[in-house]
C-alpha cells in the first residue's frame, strides 16, 4: 500500500511539474494590454482585450487547461511539432477561426474544415478586430530536399492591440523576413538542421529590427540552441533591440 500511495504521489507531482507554464509577459499597448503565454517549443499563446490566438498549439494539454479558449488558432507548417491532431483533438474549437496554409487545410480532420481559413503567402484577413498575414517561411536558399519548401508553409504577421507581431515559424532569415519593417515583437526560431543557427538568426534580426525579440523553437538534434550567445550578438550589433529569454522547455 505505502508503494502504491508513493508511486501515485510521484506522478501527480511529475504531472504539475510538467504542466508549468513559463512566466508570461504583459506588453502595454494603447489599446490594451498584450499577454504573451510561451508554452512549449514553437508554441505561444497570445491574448489582448478577451480575444485568445494560440500558435501551433501543441504539447502537454495541462497546460492549455490553464489558457482561455482560443478565438484563433494559427498554424504555420505541416510538421507535427506544429500541426498537432492530437493537441487539437482536445482543445474547445468549437468556436475557433483556423489561420492554416494550404497544405494545413488539406491535412486537417474533416471536423476542423468549416472553422479553416486558408491564407497563403502575401494574404492577409480581417476577423474579430484584428488583421493577419502570411510571411513566405522556407529554408533558403532553396534545395529540392529542404525542410521547408517555399510556398508551403505560413509566418504570420499580426496585428494586435495597436502592435505589430511577426511568428517566424521554421525559416531561414529570407529576403522575405529581411525586408520586415515596424515590428513591435518577433518570435524567431533557430533549431539545426530545420532551421537557422544563431548566427543566422542575429543577421536577420539585426535587418529587420524588431523592438522586442524573443528566441523560441530553438530545440534541435543536437540539444538546446544558445540563445545567450543570441542575444549577445544581437545587442553588439544593435543595443536598442530588447532580447527577451525565455524558457519554452519547462
Amino acid at each position: 500500500m505505502k508503494s502504491t500511495f508513493t508511486i501515485l504521489l510521484f506522478s501527480l507531482f511529475t504531472i504539475t511539474i510538467t504542466a508549468q507554464l513559463p512566466k508570461a509577459d504583459i506588453i502595454k499597448s494603447d489599446e490594451g494590454n498584450i499577454k504573451i503565454q510561451p508554452l512549449t517549443h514553437g508554441t505561444l499563446a497570445l491574448t489582448c482585450n478577451n480575444l485568445t490566438i494560440y500558435v501551433d498549439p501543441y504539447g502537454n494539454i495541462e497546460k492549455f487547461k490553464k489558457l482561455p479558449k482560443p478565438d484563433f488558432i494559427l498554424i504555420t507548417d505541416i510538421h507535427k511539432d506544429h500541426m498537432n491532431i492530437e493537441t487539437l483533438d482536445k482543445l474547445d474549437t468549437e468556436n475557433t477561426i483556423f489561420i492554416t496554409p494550404q497544405a494545413v487545410a488539406d491535412k486537417l480532420p474533416e471536423k476542423y474544415k468549416n472553422n479553416i481559413e486558408i491564407l497563403n503567402n502575401r494574404q492577409g484577413i480581417h476577423r474579430n478586430g484584428i488583421f493577419i498575414s502570411a510571411v513566405a517561411m522556407y529554408n533558403y536558399p532553396e534545395k529540392e530536399d529542404s525542410f521547408h519548401p517555399k510556398g508551403r508553409g505560413n509566418g504570420y504577421l499580426i496585428h494586435l492591440g495597436n502592435k505589430k507581431i511577426y511568428v517566424s515559424g521554421d525559416t531561414s532569415a529570407t529576403p522575405e523576413m529581411r525586408a520586415l519593417y515596424d515590428i513591435d515583437i518577433a518570435f524567431v526560431c533557430m533549431n539545426l538542421p530545420y532551421t537557422m543557427n544563431v548566427d543566422e538568426a542575429v543577421s536577420g534580426v539585426l535587418d529587420f529590427e524588431p523592438s522586442i525579440v524573443y528566441p523560441y523553437h530553438y530545440r534541435g538534434t543536437d540539444g538546446l540552441s544558445d540563445i545567450k550567445k543570441f542575444k549577445d550578438k544581437v545587442n553588439f550589433g544593435n543595443s536598442k533591440i530588447e532580447v527577451r529569454l525565455r524558457n519554452w522547455y519547462l
